[in-house]
């Protein structure tokens, strides 16, 4: 049996260092990682970059490359949205038939669809009419059921009884006959799709909001503001609406794609935007007949589409683990 004593370096965990001061190991490095300073002259900084691989190390802000690749490809639609009419792209709308069909070329990048349009010109375009029903719908409710939810959750008593009763009621009903019977009786324009959208979500944000209220509340620095005194309405815009701000921001992206899909859902169905201006779901539905002969009318919108709803879903649910205090472990 070896009777050599136990090196110095073991603590109360009995995991011992590399005798005679020798490299660091893994357990050193993934410790100067976790706890920065706790091993001397290791730091994730000074690691080598095979080092930062085993240390699981994210690039900037730890959030992964993939995170900033889904924050630049936002980037580039909000870039078209706001800009399309400025860059130097060929007019989305009066058609040139002898361009019919046209797959990818020099002088149509995404193709041509079925009357000679530019497929480029029209995704750039149609990404103003996404970006803005989307961006509308979720500030109307975000503001109306974020505040709605966050003073219900934080009174509680009779009024929050009420409101969620009411809000139960609205989320039994079908949104999406609502919308269709609204639509055909209003007329198709784009602040009445954002306005109705808007105001269907007004339910979900006053839950959303209500469960993070209700949470937030019961946290210590809450706590301890009541023991210290602090009144009701301090309590409420210093402490619990910063909070539930974050966590409504982070729902309202993901519910962006939501959104965006709603309106090329109803752009197939012929109840968005009046032709011809271009939407994603508008072209997608025009590229119907010509599926069999060129797929790529509908395969760059729905692509567009999909790349987007999947950038806001992935930078939505990364920003919510971020500031969720039960993934944070707080």
């Amino acid at each position: 049996m070896d009777t050599r004593p136990l090196d110095s370096s073991v603590g109360s965990g009995g995991l011992a260092g590399p005798p005679g001061g020798g490299p660091a190991s893994l357990f050193d490095e993934a410790m100067a990682a976790a706890v920065p300073g706790s091993v001397p002259g290791l730091s994730p900084a000074g690691a080598g970059p095979r080092a930062r691989r085993r240390l699981g190390w994210r690039g900037p802000g730890g959030l992964g490359i993939a995170f900033w690749l889904a924050v630049g490809w936002l980037a580039v639609v909000a870039f078209c949205a706001l800009f399309a009419k400025y860059l130097p792209l060929q007019d989305p709308i009066p058609p040139d038939v002898s361009s019919r069909l046209d797959g990818p070329s020099a002088d149509h990048w995404l193709g041509a669809d079925g009357l000679g349009r530019d497929q480029l010109s029209r995704l750039a375009h149609a990404a103003s009419v996404s970006l803005t029903v989307s961006l509308s719908a979720v500030a109307i409710g975000g503001i109306v059921g974020g505040a709605l939810g966050t003073a219900v959750g934080y009174v509680r008593g009779r009024a929050e009884t009420v409101v969620m009763a009411a809000i139960d009621v609205l989320l039994a009903f079908p949104a999406l006959v609502l919308l269709l019977v609204v639509l055909a009786y209003v007329g198709r324009s784009l602040t009445v799709i954002s306005v109705l959208i808007g105001f269907l979500s007004i339910p979900v944000y006053t839950r959303v909001a209500r469960a993070n209220t209700l949470a937030v509340a019961q946290r210590e620095f809450v706590q301890a503001a009541v023991v210290l005194g602090a009144t009701r309405r301090r309590i409420l815009w210093r402490e619990i609406i910063p909070n539930v701000v974050l966590s409504l921001a982070a729902f309202g992206l993901v519910a962006m794609g939501v959104v965006i899909v709603l309106e090329g859902s109803l752009a197939v169905l012929g109840l968005s935007v009046e032709p011809p201006d271009p939407t994603w779901g508008g072209m997608i539905a025009e590229s119907r007949r010509h599926m069999s002969d060129a797929p790529h009318t509908a395969l760059v919108p729905a692509g567009a589409m999909f790349l987007t709803v999947l950038s806001l879903n992935f930078v939505g649910d990364s920003l919510r683990r971020r500031v969720d205090t039960r993934d944070a472990g707080l």
